[in-house]
Formats: structure tokens, sequence, C-alpha cells
């Protein structure tokens, strides 16, 4: 059941606070990493972070940020029986952390469109791939996500 406009304009607000929040922890998570190699705890925080932001992004019909995050959550999942998140592969983390920032402020307060191609956001996907050991790896985006409930959904599991 999608949002109405007006009800979206008042949850706006409020997941942008929430979104910004998130995006600061996983920041704080890759810096954990780059002082302690490969730690599993912060890579951990940041799986949860990168999910909970791309659900809160779901539920708003964010479908860019969304399947970012959890293409992101997705690259670092696959990873973590071989984990090797050297130098160069959190540069290209804190890359794809950096435009996810730059698209929650660009998305239009009122339509909530991103005037934006996807080209930047596959690039740095594809980026963050290689450099963890996947360079195959096809990115999702466009792709509609598996994991992700809408909220409706989520009740009537809940209710059972």
């Amino acid at each position: 059941m999608p949002i109405d406009r007006k009800e979206w304009a008042q949850r706006f607000p409020e997941f942008l606070v929430e979104a910004e929040t998130l995006l600061a922890k996983s920041e704080e998570c890759l810096s954990h990493l780059q002082l302690i190699s490969n730690d599993r705890d912060a890579i951990d925080c940041m799986l949860r972070t990168l999910l909970k932001l791309a659900h809160k992004a779901n539920d708003l019909a964010l479908k860019a940020i969304s399947e970012f995050s959890l293409t992101l959550h997705r690259l670092l999942n696959q990873t973590l029986e071989q984990v090797n998140l050297h130098a160069e592969a959190l540069g290209a983390l804190q890359d794809c952390f950096t435009l996810m920032a730059w698209q929650l402020e660009l998305v239009d307060q009122h339509t909530g469109q991103l005037g934006l191609d996807e080209s930047e956001q596959t690039s740095l996907i594809e980026a963050f791939a290689f450099q963890v050991g996947q360079p195959c790896f096809q990115s999702p985006l466009g792709a509609k996500p598996m994991t992700l409930v809408g909220y409706p959904e989520r009740q009537a599991l809940i209710g059972r």
C-alpha cells in the first residue's frame, strides 16, 4: 500500500534525521575499521545500520537509496568469510558513503525524487566489489530488493 504525498511529506524529515544518523554510525564503523583492520564487531555494526537504512528508505519508496544501502550490505555480507577490508576497500566504501550522504541531501522533499542517474552508484559499487574480491558482482540496482518487506506486509506478519 503506497503512502500518500501528505503522509510522505510528514514522515520524510524524520527519515532524513534517522538516515543521517545511520550513515554517521556506518562511517564510525568505517573509521574503527581503519584503526583495527577487519574487526568483526565493526563490520556487524555496519551491516546492521546499512540494512536498517535500506528498510527505512524502502518504507518511503526511496528506491535509489534503499537499493544502494542493500547492495553495500550484500557485498559486505558476502565477504564475511574471507574478510579483507584493506585500505583500498575501505576507501572505496568511504566513497560509497559520501555519495549516499549527497543523495540524502538531494532528495526532493516534496516529491521524493532523486534527480541523478545510477551510473555513479554503479561505478562506486563495482569499485568496492573489486576491492573486496568480487569483481564479477552484478549490482542489483534497478532490481526489486528481495529481502525488504514493506510496512503493511510486515504488520501482517507480526499479526500472525
